[in-house]
């Protein structure tokens, strides 16, 4: 029996970046990192839409050319629920479906979370600038000093707290804001659209900080998303 590889931190990366921290399946959207467990744990589960080797749920789907089971392109994320569920039933839940899942995931959610297209850019303000404010907040009252770890003892319970609500609100927050951006893209000034690259490769960063547990990558805030849609 051959040796299955671990899938590689930028795979899980890219997977929970690609979920926003919600199960993919779209009548569940369950958050990922519930409150019920204090918002630090996550539950998903990294699910497999065609099975390594010749057996197991939808592997009469496995295409006949050379192909890896663990790419990101082959895995979705989902609650523990609905990753038995689809392996349970594989005949109702085809290969098509669960990748047409992956694919239209945002928007799926961004419906659930009353995220909406709108005909201005103070609306659109509007709409990002509480969960901005909140994170700012948090930021202030508990990030340790600089975003760094120096003078900070992550046994601490400041230093608790904080992983706490990265994961449970900070990083919750951002990927609404990019779905919130997203959506409204259209408002954007070209300088805007800069600064938006640049906010989400700092959030890439975080999410790889405090949920892939890789250091050294994320770059600072742009104080520019200050100003955006202003």
């Amino acid at each position: 029996m051959a040796i299955r590889k671990s899938i590689p931190n930028e795979t899980k990366l890219r997977l929970f970046s690609a979920s926003s921290g919600y199960c993919q399946k779209p009548d569940c959207l369950k958050p990922l990192f519930p409150a019920e467990i204090g918002g630090d744990k996550h539950i998903a589960e990294m699910a497999h839409v065609i099975p390594h080797g010749q057996a197991g749920p939808r592997h009469e789907e496995r295409p006949n050319e050379e192909f890896e089971a663990d790419l990101f392109e082959n895995l979705i994320l989902l609650c523990p629920t609905c990753h038995t569920i689809i392996d349970k039933a594989p005949d109702s839940f085809p290969r098509s479906m669960i990748l047409d899942w992956k694919s239209n995931h945002l928007v799926a959610l961004a419906y659930k979370q009353g995220i909406i297209r709108y005909e201005n850019r103070i609306q659109a303000r509007e709409a990002v600038i509480a969960a901005m404010d909140e994170n700012k907040a948090i930021w202030k009252e508990l990030a340790p000093v600089d975003g760094t770890s120096s003078e900070f003892n992550p046994e601490s319970e400041t230093a608790q707290i904080w992983a706490q609500r990265m994961k449970s609100v900070i990083l919750p927050n951002h990927f609404r804001i990019q779905a919130i951006i997203n959506m409204n893209v259209c408002h954007l000034t070209v300088e805007e659209r800069e600064t938006f690259a640049q906010y989400k490769e700092h959030v890439r960063g975080l999410s790889e900080r405090h949920v892939c547990r890789i250091s050294g990558r994320a770059i600072r805030y742009p104080q520019d998303m200050d100003g955006i849609f202003a």
